[in-house]
């Protein structure tokens, strides 16, 4: 399959996903839950990248630096620090372990 094709499928299942959005009726996005899962989706889905990321590698499970930087990131939102705080506190962290051979 030429990446081409690749792109227009995706495309194209783009915008059916989008149309299919438009043609649901109103009362049902009205639903408490509905709204509810709307508002956690996301959070779920980015915390599962966030574990893949860190934790993944190939078709392993790691323990390196990058867990040592999540672990720093969580400790500062722990501490309610401001979102430049934690990304530096995970970047900083990761960066340390990493020179010292992590």
């Amino acid at each position: 399959m030429s990446v081409w094709i690749a792109i227009a499928l995706t495309a194209a299942g783009c915008y059916l996903a989008k149309l299919v959005g438009l043609l649901v009726p109103a009362h049902t996005l009205e639903r408490p839950s509905v709204q509810r899962l709307a508002a956690l989706l996301p959070v779920a889905l980015l915390a599962s990248l966030t574990a893949q990321q860190t934790f993944g590698d190939g078709h392993a499970l790691v323990l390196d630096a990058r867990a040592a930087g999540v672990a720093a990131a969580g400790l500062a939102l722990v501490l309610r620090a401001p979102f430049l705080v934690v990304v530096g506190a995970a970047v900083a962290v990761t960066a340390g372990v990493r020179a010292l051979g992590g």
